[in-house]
């Protein structure tokens, strides 16, 4: 992903609300799933992480990257952004080239 694509990205998902909540217990199978599924309807979703969550951030927004297939666009304060393209017709978002 390019800069350019990951500030378009930035930009869409600012004024977003936050789909997915993340508690004191961190990435659970429950939690993987539902950004998974989020991911596959919306392609773009924002994750908040609880104050009770004392984990590493960036390290949370990797695994949940890798475990999920997509891209972690963005890790500011306690939110995590995420990105995964569409297939065929779902492709809701044109990324720039």
């Amino acid at each position: 992903m390019t800069s350019k694509q990951r500030a378009f990205l930035k930009s869409l998902a600012m004024d977003m609300n936050a789909i997915v909540q993340i508690g004191k217990d961190g990435m659970t199978p429950e939690i993987t799933k539902a950004l998974d599924e989020a991911l596959a309807a919306r392609e773009l979703v924002k994750v908040n992480v609880q104050k009770n969550y004392f984990g590493d951030l960036n390290e949370l927004g990797e695994d949940l990257a890798s475990r999920t297939n997509s891209d972690k666009v963005q890790t500011i304060g306690r939110k995590i952004v995420f990105y995964r393209p569409g297939k065929g017709s779902k492709k809701k978002i044109e990324l720039p080239r």
